[in-house]
C-alpha cells in the first residue's frame, strides 16, 4: 500500500451494530497501516433500506448497503465487483462459511458486489424474566402465539418494510415463495391466507407496533416492562448482552408454521466498495481485514457488530456473551428465504409494505389488495 496519507470515507447505518463495529475495525486498521484514516458516518435505518447506492457512491469509498441492492449493483456498476480484487481463497473461505445464504445474497451477474459482514434474519426474542414470572411457556405454534398476543404481552415490528418482509415470511411458510411467477407476486389463495394471518395477530397488538421498526420493538422490550414477546423481528445481539439495554433478552428460533420451524425472510448488511473510490488497493485490504474470520469472531463483534462469517456464529466466546444468541437463531439463519434481488425489484420493495400495513390496522379486501401489489410487481419488472 501507498506511504502517502489516504483519506477513506464510509456510510453506515444508525446503531451500535452497523456503526461502532466498523468504527473499531478502522481504528485498528488504521493503526495497523498509520498512514491511512478512515472515517465512517451513520444514516438511519429507513434510510439505508432507501437511498439508492449510486447516489452514496459517489461520495464515500466504502458502503454498508442491503442485499437487494445487489441486482441494481450488476447492471449498473456503481459499485466493484469484489470476487476480481480479492485473493480467491480468501472468497472461497467466505463462500463455505456462509451463514444461510448470506454471501450468496450479494452475487449478481456472475460477481460478488458486497461482503456478508452482517447475518440477520427475524427470529424470536423474549423477556425470561418477565416469563418466569408469570409462569408462562414459549410458544411453539401460531395457536399458541395467538393465546399469548390475546394476554397484551406480544409485539411485532409494523412499518411498512417489516409488514411486506412478514409477508414474504407468512407466504413461503404455507407453502409458496414469491414473485417467482411474472404474472403474479403469490396466488390468491396462499396470499389472502398470508394477509389474513398477519391481521388476526396485529389486531391483539397495541397500535404503536406500526411506528415500530425491530430497533424500537427491542427498545419497547427491553426499557419497559409491558412486552414479554416477539415473534419476528430482525435479531439484534446487542440486546441480549449484559449492560446494553436494562432488561436483557433472549433470542430463539420461531414458531412452527405448517408443522416445521418457520421461514423468515434473509437480511443482514454487506459491504461494498464505490466505484468511484480512488484507493482501490486499500480499500480492499481494508474490506478484506473486516471481513475475515479473526476479526468477525474479535473487534468486529465485541464492539456491536453481529457477524457474517459463520464461525463466529458457532463461536464460544460469540455465544457466552451473548446467552447463545448465535447458537439459538442459526437454524433460522439457515433456512431463511433469500428475496428477489432484480434490477427492478426496490421499486415493488419500497411501494408494497405501506397496503399491507394498512390491511393490518384497518382490514380490508385482500383480493384487492393483493391486485394492487400484482400490479406494483408487474411494473417493477419493467425497470
Amino acid at each position: 500500500m501507498s506511504t502517502h496519507p489516504i483519506h477513506l470515507k464510509g456510510i453506515t447505518w444508525n446503531h451500535s451494530r452497523g456503526f461502532t463495529s466498523v468504527v473499531a475495525t478502522a481504528q485498528r486498521f488504521c493503526e495497523l497501516n498509520p498512514n491511512i484514516t478512515i472515517t465512517w458516518e451513520k444514516r438511519s435505518l429507513q434510510a439505508f433500506a432507501d437511498e439508492p447506492i449510486d447516489e452514496l457512491a459517489k461520495r464515500y469509498d466504502l458502503l454498508i448497503i442491503d442485499h437487494p441492492w445487489a441486482g441494481f449493483a450488476g447492471k449498473n456498476n456503481v459499485i466493484l465487483p469484489l470476487d476480481e480484487y480479492l485473493p480467491k481463497e480468501f472468497m472461497k473461505d467466505l463462500e463455505e462459511n456462509t451463514v444461510g445464504h448470506s454471501h450468496k445474497s450479494y452475487a449478481s451477474n456472475g460477481h460478488q458486489w458486497a461482503l456478508a459482514i452482517d447475518a440477520a434474519t427475524p427470529v424470536a426474542s423474549s423477556r425470561p424474566d418477565m416469563f418466569a414470572e408469570k409462569g408462562l411457556k414459549l410458544p411453539k405454534t401460531y395457536n399458541d402465539l395467538l393465546e399469548l398476543a390475546k394476554k397484551g404481552l406480544v409485539i411485532m415490528p409494523g412499518i411498512p418494510q417489516d409488514t411486506l418482509m412478514n409477508f414474504y415470511m407468512m407466504c413461503c411458510n404455507l407453502g409458496e415463495n414469491v414473485c417467482t411467477s411474472k404474472e403474479h407476486v403469490v396466488t390468491e389463495n396462499i396470499g389472502i391466507q398470508a394477509l389474513e394471518m398477519l391481521r388476526e395477530l396485529a389486531v391483539e397488538m397495541d397500535s404503536e407496533i406500526f411506528n415500530w421498526n425491530p430497533i424500537q420493538i427491542y427498545e419497547a422490550m427491553t426499557q419497559t416492562d409491558k412486552y414479554a414477546y416477539c415473534p419476528w423481528a430482525y435479531g439484534y445481539t446487542n440486546y441480549s448482552r449484559n449492560g446494553y439495554a436494562r432488561k436483557p433478552l433472549h433470542f430463539h428460533d420461531m414458531i412452527e408454521i405448517n408443522g416445521s420451524g418457520a421461514i423468515s425472510t434473509l437480511g443482514g448488511t454487506g459491504l461494498a466498495v464505490s466505484a468511484q473510490t480512488k484507493h482501490t488497493n486499500t480499500v480492499m485490504k481494508y474490506v478484506e481485514y473486516t471481513a475475515s474470520e479473526a476479526c468477525q469472531k474479535t473487534i468486529f463483534f465485541d464492539n456491536g457488530g453481529q457477524p457474517g462469517h459463520r464461525k463466529a456464529w458457532t463461536d464460544a466466546h460469540t455465544n457466552n456473551v451473548t446467552a447463545n444468541f448465535f447458537k439459538n437463531t442459526l437454524p433460522a439463519l439457515d433456512r431463511a428465504f433469500l428475496r428477489p434481488r432484480y434490477n427492478g425489484h426496490m421499486y415493488f420493495q419500497d411501494r408494497a409494505g405501506a397496503p399491507i400495513r394498512d390491511y393490518m390496522m384497518h382490514g380490508g379486501n385482500e383480493k384487492k389488495l393483493l391486485k394492487g401489489l400484482n400490479d406494483l410487481y408487474k411494473k417493477s419488472l419493467e425497470i
